[in-house]
């Protein structure tokens, strides 16, 4: 907490100055140029007037500054005896330190652009994997949200898991998916896959995207439906519209829905 002087009368104001970590100088320097200007003591730091003033208010900054550092930090820029020069070593030693970070982030995003998943690997060594990546995302600090990771492991898993990528994404919001919910159906479609494959002597996974594609087939069969011969309306058949019947000679027989298999 720092005590800092403020306007003409002299008095006081009570204003919380934030901490200054490893990990969060680029808002800590935003949040704290913007305290010390509105306490008329940003001069003291980037003096561009009267050396009186900046000589006047030089201690109250660098003593607020030092309010705002661990006792290491502190250590290291004690012998600093203007708030321009702490706040110019503090800058060296954080913005650096923010190039490094920035660079291992890059690298970090083209490993997991890279990352796909083996044939034959376990569905949840490879959600591990992803696990992982999000663990190292926080530690550099980034986020790697849900929606991110759903769409890597959807996007990169093997075509064996084609037919269950094609519902989750059909009937599931895959933006707002919980990463574990998208695990966990994947993981119990492959172990009916699984089952199916014994059960049938290899061909089960052929059976299940077979029936996928007649599902969908169906239901573009259904909503492409012509118009009814009977009483003019699309979305059904003659046989089974509720209007009076005309007279049967007068309906082709083009009306009749294929037969699916």
């Amino acid at each position: 907490m720092a005590i800092v002087p403020h306007g003409a009368g002299g008095s006081t104001v009570s204003m919380a100055m934030p901490m200054l970590t490893p990990s969060n100088y680029t808002v800590w320097a935003i949040k704290a140029e913007a305290i010390l200007d509105a306490q008329n003591l940003w001069e003291a730091v980037s003096p561009a007037g009267d050396a009186a003033v900046y000589a006047g208010k030089n201690k109250m900054a660098r003593a607020v500054l030092f309010g705002a550092l661990s006792k290491d930090l502190l250590m290291q820029v004690s012998m600093k005896k203007t708030a321009t020069e702490v706040w110019a070593s503090l800058k060296t030693r954080f913005v650096g330190a923010d190039r490094v970070q920035a660079a291992r982030l890059s690298t970090l995003r083209g490993e997991f652009d890279n990352l796909r998943m083996e044939e034959g690997e376990a569905l949840d060594a490879y959600a591990g994997k992803i696990g992982g990546m999000a663990a190292r995302y926080a530690g550099l600090g980034s986020t790697l949200g849900d929606a991110a990771m759903v769409k890597k492991l959807l996007d990169t898993v093997p075509d064996r898991l084609y037919a269950a990528v094609a519902g989750i994404e059909q009937f599931r919001d895959v933006d707002t998916m919980a990463f574990d919910e998208a695990l966990s159906r994947l993981k119990a479609f492959d172990e009916r896959l699984r089952r199916r494959t014994q059960d049938n002597g290899g061909r089960g996974g052929d059976q299940l995207m077979f029936t996928a594609a007649q599902w969908e087939a169906r239901q573009r069969t259904r909503w492409r439906r012509g118009k009814c011969y009977n009483c003019g309306v699309r979305g059904h058949f003659s046989r089974d519209c509720r209007q009076p019947k005309k007279d049967k000679a007068l309906i082709a027989d083009v009306d009749e829905e294929p037969g699916l298999l």
